[in-house]
């Protein structure tokens, strides 16, 4: 089924903002410095952090094919983010929800839209995700999220929409390309006066490399900002999506290595899908400037994901329901004639009471059998962060902070028997500690000593039930890291290097026991997560009036692995390779022309716990070429990917201990493939 979005409903208001679009010229010049001064803020902020980010600057990123959160995140150190065929991909950072499958739970990274919350305690739903609508993603990697109240191992990101300040009154873009695929947008915002707007209509379909892999998707985003005065402004958000994904399943490696278009037998007998009805996200942001060193936030969002997964013997409905509220306050003032930052934030989400799901027996397709489970699942989390920036002497600066979370879950079996009902309520802390130096404007050192906790999700608790399918008790996973890093700019070009060592207890680890039914999550005896993330963007050659040659290299080394675990010993655990590395070789011309190649390589990836068996190392090339006019407004590019038509598999979802066999583990990355894209931009 392809969707159809109703365009034809904002025919009057295009035409009267094409109309519109030549009186708003000059105002334009001022959106765009406005927007330039935003990502500048942005890159200041994150520079303050004593440890590791990303900053993704969106209009570089929409210069080739846009299709998922891959894309978004390509070419960033220590982020691992690969498609699982259809909207849902693999997210790792410092091995965060490294076993978990791709799908509709997302775990291990706290992940915000505008700095509103989207995680809840039922993870990250990945429907809601459509990169048209960004101008911008901040990533803060492992602990450095903490200032965001994010506790989580793999750290925040900060997805960031335009808004009526970074936006043409008027843009139209196109995609297509191999086996079927198209996305279609529209969008408008403007500042009319104190007010502003932002709306962006968007639909996409695709067939999918894989057999049975077809999906659709469609969605809306808004937002209007309101500037009462200078010291009060408030902004609202909205976004709806929904799609609809058949799923293929997992393949061997000679499945991968042969047939790799091939869908798993069983899920093609099935005919499993994932339809995910809607998903609506509403959300307020209000900011008062008590004065000139200091602000008060104050957020509070609803968010209603359901879900329809026909994968496997079963059928589940899920209905999820949560409710948001943030408060922050920040100040800059003297302690003990220093100058001193201070960040004091609260936020709290809980599932609202309808969140429950019913379990039915399935032969296939939308023949549905017998209802045979009920269960519900209730969680909230509330976080109260306390932080400081203390300059000891000029340019050292001394972080400390303190954060303490309190989690409920809670888990009932209704059907066919009652009395499995698990309740835990857990209080945590998270204390912080960081130095940064600036040595030079152009080169900075930091550290930082950190403490994350991730409580478990309220769907775990019945999935991971061993005996008489009933829910079991879960301990909350910690980990205490060390990082250690350094960035600046020199001749090589703009560079960051960091090195983190985390020490995790109880790690929520998610494993397929048997194939079709569903992933059992455990904590884990002792591990180890430890690496290293470089990123360099080099100018290697400059000429005025010529052109210019850079490179853009991303390294991200992983060894994450057990501490003499009673059955396998130091094994590695497995989930993601070890090395992986991304680069782009690109030439830029005066006129607005470039072209550019690109590598993504990976070392193979251990299948099992066991580590009896891997997914092989791969290297992909691609090469991107396209236009961006002087004035900005029209764009046009080629997207060339998997140049070799390389076979590999880019995800792997882990089982318990395979025994050497070549078991049916990994999704395969899509083979060669064309892209072409054109947007036009009304300014």
């Amino acid at each position: 089924m392809r969707p159809t979005l109703p365009y034809s409903l904002l025919a009057l208001f295009v035409a009267g903002t094409a109309q519109a679009a030549n009186q708003v010229e000059l105002d334009q010049v001022l959106v765009q410095g406005q927007a330039q001064s935003e990502l500048e803020g942005a890159a200041e902020h994150l520079h303050e952090i004593p440890g590791a980010s990303n900053l993704v600057d969106m209009d570089k990123v929409g210069q080739g094919r846009l299709a998922s959160n891959q894309d978004v995140l390509a070419y960033q150190p220590g982020v691992f983010a690969q498609s699982a065929g259809n909207d849902g991909i693999k997210l790792s950072i410092r091995g965060s929800g490294i076993n978990r499958a791709p799908g509709a739970h997302g775990s291990g990274v706290y992940t915000m839209f505008d700095g509103l919350p989207l995680t809840g305690p039922g993870g990250t739903p990945y429907e809601l995700f459509e990169p048209l609508w960004l101008s911008r993603a901040e990533v803060l990697r492992g602990a450095n999220g903490f200032d965001q109240g994010s506790l989580a191992l793999g750290g925040a990101i900060n997805y960031v929409t335009h808004t009526g300040y970074d936006a043409a009154p008027l843009q139209v873009r196109y995609e297509a390309g191999s086996r079927g695929y198209q996305r279609r947008h529209i969008s408008s915002g403007q500042v009319l006066g104190d007010l502003d707007y932002y709306v962006a209509l968007t639909d996409a379909e695709y067939d999918g490399y894989q057999q049975h892999s077809s999906g659709s998707a469609k969605g809306i985003a808004a937002n209007v900002g309101y500037r009462f005065n200078p010291n009060l402004e408030t902004r609202f958000y909205l976004r709806y999506r929904e799609t609809e994904n058949d799923l293929a399943g997992r393949l061997t490696k000679e499945q991968i290595k042969h047939h790799p278009r091939a869908a798993n037998p069983a899920y093609l007998a099935r005919d499993d899908s994932r339809p995910q009805p809607g998903s609506t996200w509403v959300g307020n942001k209000t900011t008062f400037f008590l004065d000139d060193e200091s602000r008060l936030e104050a957020g509070l969002v609803y968010h209603d994901y359901p879900m329809d997964l026909r994968e496997g013997p079963m059928r589940l409905k899920v209905a999820y329901s949560d409710v948001s509220g943030m408060l922050n306050y920040m100040r800059r003032d003297t302690l003990f004639g220093h100058d001193s930052k201070t960040t004091v934030g609260w936020r709290t989400t809980k599932h609202l009471p309808n969140s429950g799901a019913s379990q039915f027996a399935r032969s296939g397709g939308d023949n549905f059998g017998a209802r045979t489970r009920d269960f519900t699942y209730q969680g909230s989390d509330s976080v109260l962060h306390m932080g400081n920036d203390l300059e000891l002497i000029p340019n050292l600066w001394l972080t400390t902070g303190l954060a303490m979370i309190y989690t409920r879950r809670e888990s009932d079996v209704t059907y066919p028997a009652s009395g499995g009902k698990v309740s835990q309520h857990d209080w945590d802390y998270a204390p912080r500690v960081g130095l940064r130096y600036d040595i030079r404007p152009d080169l900075q050192v930091y550290g930082n000593l950190s403490r994350s906790v991730e409580p478990p999700h309220p769907w775990s608790l019945v999935w991971s039930a061993p005996v008489n399918n009933q829910p079991m008790k879960m301990q909350n996973q910690t980990a205490t890291t060390l990082e250690l890093g350094a960035r600046g700019d020199s001749a090589l070009g703009h560079w960051d290097l960091a090195w983190y060592y985390a020490q995790v207890r109880h790690e929520l680890l998610n494993v397929e026991i048997v194939q079709g039914l569903p992933f059992k999550e455990f904590n884990a005896s002792p591990t180890v997560h430890q690496g290293v993330e470089a990123g360099l963007d080099s100018t290697l050659w400059e000429q005025p009036g010529t052109g210019k040659l850079s490179l853009r290299q991303a390294y991200t080394f992983s060894d994450f692995h057990y501490r003499d675990d009673d059955k396998f010993g130091d094994n590695r655990l497995p989930g993601i390779p070890m090395h992986y590395y991304q680069a782009e070789l690109r030439y830029d011309w005066p006129a607005g022309f470039y072209a550019g190649v690109n590598t993504q390589m990976a070392s193979k990836v251990q299948v099992d716990y066991a580590n009896s068996s891997h997914a092989d190392a791969y290297a992909l090339l691609g090469a991107r070429l396209g236009w961006d006019s002087p004035k900005r407004d029209w764009q046009t590019w080629l997207d060339l990917r998997n140049l070799t038509n390389q076979r590999y598999a880019a995800t792997v979802t882990p089982g318990y201990d395979d025994g050497g066999k070549d078991v049916a583990r990994s999704t395969p990355g899509e083979g060669f493939a064309a892209y072409l894209g054109v947007s036009y931009s009304f300014r």
